[in-house]
């Protein structure tokens, strides 16, 4: 929010101005962050307030000698006595009351995080229960999965539809186990359902669309970890394919140690939130996998699970067997004339417990359940993200504010300072570790990245350590499997877990290799002009494209190589040209200096803006820029003296904090229309 103050005169001091007549027309002042003002009138919008520009044109001359008094105290060397008025009750009882508030904040604020967090659990019920089967099809042939780009395209879109990386993962060790899959072809998997996993963080920071620099700073924050785990992949994916790096790794490191299976990790977080989401729903996930392992009759089952507690009953029944039966061999025999009779034990399991939750009884399809649960998923998860942000916004401002980016954004003192993203990254680990989900780890972050109290260059190795966290959490989870799973739990852990420390030794050690903080930043800064952007971006790289490269990759690596070279190829030639434009275009030629010569739409995003925009203009009406009324303000930088570049990243990453010291000085001029005629003190 900016104030303006304004000093108006009409006329002189001595008397008034007699033809000071204002128009009776509204003044509207717009600011270039969508801030206006309505003279006159309330303006019940976010950032706005009301400014009297003409209040003071028809005051009397008699008010003017008490406005300015003609003796002043301090001419005459004495100082005017400064009366404190007395504190009253009232203002003790304000006091309270808005200590109060503020102590309410904090329980109110971790209730919140608590129904987000249910929100998110619930949402990715609600995936599985729309498309958990279609994931254990596309599992079902193993042939397909033998190719590694087939593989990364599965485990993208397996993960996308069941919005849960642990899921996908367990079917991956049964698959393993089973023998139907190698782990050499489950790494590519692996990887994919890494990038699937994130989709998560950038559908909350969809949240935040409303304010346009919030959304810019969430959406980057959001998409940092897809642009880690993409280049990740370009660069692992075929080294894994030439070479097996990964994958041999693992099975040296699950050889070298003489495994045994233990007891279940302890999952806090599910412990917290299950009392909830039990009641809301509960699912059998054995169906999955099931479907994946290939067997039919899984088909028939529902998702939604209604027998919670169940018994195994024995019974011995009397089998009749032929006559050249070895009758020495069984636990119980016996003959009667020529009939041999043999008495075998058998096993039933009675189903003695239903379920309680909401759809334990419903005839409701699993598609009609999952579509009820993502809407109002969504609605809730949309609902106390918006709550969340209002609650930190009030809550972390001013010297707050500056506290904790000073503790959060700060480095180590030189020439320590690199250590501090390494200490980031632990803190996001150990983090992860606890609450053993990076999906919620990285969704909670995000609104506090929008409103600016985390920047994006601490963001960045926060999300690197729950990577990390994540990964020694599926390997505890890997050393409780079944002695028969065990080793194949233990090498699917330990490819995850060497995938994301390559990340990190490829794209995060040097400042210059940390590309995932630049292309997020470019990603932001499109997504706050054109908003629909994150959608588009959403649906291309979490769906279309993997379906797209899957069906190709069907066709053979004859398909894939005829129609991904020129792809690559031209993809090359395009970062190369603008990596030239940007820092040396006099080495190329007049034409490629830019890209004019190409048609608008295949250079810039604005006829297809203007194209969204019109299909959206029933239901969203811009605001009149073009108004003649209307005075668009644009704030001056010019005059701003940052110490260093960092600090400027500083403003941008943290608008909690004020920078009055850092504005010069001398006043900003607005000259106001509808004010010639009252010889105002221009603004």
């Amino acid at each position: 929010m900016k104030f303006y103050k304004l000093i108006s005169q009409c006329g002189i001091q001595s008397g008034p101005l007699k033809d000071c007549n204002m128009s009776s027309r509204p003044i509207r002042i717009t600011t270039a962050e969508q801030t206006i003002f309505n003279v006159g009138s309330h303006n019940p919008r976010k950032n706005s307030t009301v400014l009297d520009l003409v209040s003071g044109c028809h005051d009397q001359t008699s008010n003017s000698d008490a406005d300015h008094p003609l003796s002043k105290p301090w001419e005459a060397g004495q100082l005017p006595k400064v009366h404190l008025p007395a504190k009253t009750s009232e203002d003790r009882r304000g006091k309270m009351s808005s200590l109060f508030v503020s102590l309410l904040r904090i329980p109110l604020l971790l209730l919140l995080l608590y129904g987000f967090v249910c929100s998110l659990d619930i949402l990715s019920s609600a995936f599985q229960l729309a498309g958990g089967k279609v994931a254990g099809d596309i599992f079902q042939d193993n042939a397909i999965l033998s190719n590694p780009v087939a593989g990364l395209m599965v485990g993208i879109l397996v993960t996308v539809l069941v919005q849960s990386s642990s899921t996908s993962t367990s079917i991956i060790v049964s698959l393993v186990s089973s023998g139907l899959l190698e782990v050499k072809s489950a790494v590519p998997i692996i990887m994919g359902s890494n990038i699937g996993t994130s989709v998560t963080n950038t559908i909350v920071a969809l949240m935040q669309a409303g304010e346009r620099n919030e959304f810019k700073r969430a959406f980057a924050g959001a998409t940092i970890h897809d642009c880690f785990n993409w280049l990740s992949v370009l660069v692992l994916l075929p080294v894994e394919v030439a070479s097996g790096l990964m994958s041999y790794l693992a099975r040296v490191t699950v050889s070298s140690f003489q495994l045994h299976s233990g007891g279940e990790a302890p999952e806090l977080l599910k412990t917290i939130t299950e009392p909830f989401t039990k009641l809301i729903i509960q699912l059998d996930k054995s169906v999955i996998t099931g479907i994946a392992l290939g067997d039919e009759s899984m088909r028939n089952h529902s998702l939604v699970k209604v027998w919670c507690k169940s018994s195994i009953f024995e019974s011995s029944v009397n089998v009749t067997a032929a006559a050249a039966q070895n009758c020495s061999t069984e636990l119980d025999c016996g003959k009667d004339s020529d009939l041999i009779w043999i008495t075998q034990n058998i096993s039933s399991q009675i189903n003695t417990e239903k379920c309680r939750h909401l759809f334990v009884d419903s005839s409701l399809s699993d598609l009609a359940v999952g579509l009820i649960l993502l809407a109002s998923s969504l609605m809730v998860l949309c609902t106390c993200l918006l709550l969340i942000v209002k609650v930190l916004n009030s809550i972390l401002k001013g010297q707050v504010a500056k506290v904790i980016e000073g503790v959060i954004n700060t480095d180590f003192p030189y020439p320590f300072g690199w250590l501090s993203g390494y200490l980031a990254m632990l803190m996001g680990a150990g983090m992860t570790f606890i609450i053993q989900s990076s999906s919620v780890f990285t969704s909670a972050m995000t609104p506090l990245i929008g409103i600016g109290v985390i920047s994006l260059n601490r963001a960045y190795p926060l999300t690197l350590g729950s990577n990390i966290g994540t990964t020694t959490t599926a390997i505890l989870a890997a050393l409780a499997s079944p002695r028969e799973k065990l080793p194949a739990a233990c090498q699917i852990a330990l490819c995850h877990f060497y995938f994301n420390i390559f990340g990190i030794l490829l794209w995060y050690p040097f400042p210059f290799t940390r590309l995932p903080i630049r292309m997020a930043s470019a990603l932001g800064e499109r997504t706050a002009k054109y908003r629909w952007f994150a959608v588009l971006y959403l649906l291309v790289c979490f769906l279309l494209l993997p379906c797209l490269v899957f069906g190709i990759s069907l066709a053979g690596w004859q398909a894939m190589v005829g129609v991904g070279a020129p792809f690559a190829a031209l993809t090359i030639f395009i970062l190369l040209v603008n990596l030239m434009q940007s820092h040396s275009p006099t080495h190329l030629p007049k034409t490629l200096r830019s890209w004019d010569f190409l048609p608008q739409w295949m250079h810039s995003l604005k006829p297809l803006d203007k194209l969204i925009t019109k299909t959206t203009a029933l239901c969203c009406s811009p605001a009149r820029l073009n108004d003649p009324d209307v005075v668009v303000v644009t704030p001056d930088t010019t005059n701003l003296k940052p110490e260093s570049k960092k600090q400027a990243e500083q403003w941008y990453d943290n608008p909690a904090l004020s920078l009055p010291e850092e504005i010069s000085s001398e006043p900003r001029v607005f000259r106001l229309r509808g004010l010639e005629r009252c010889n105002s003190t221009p603004l």
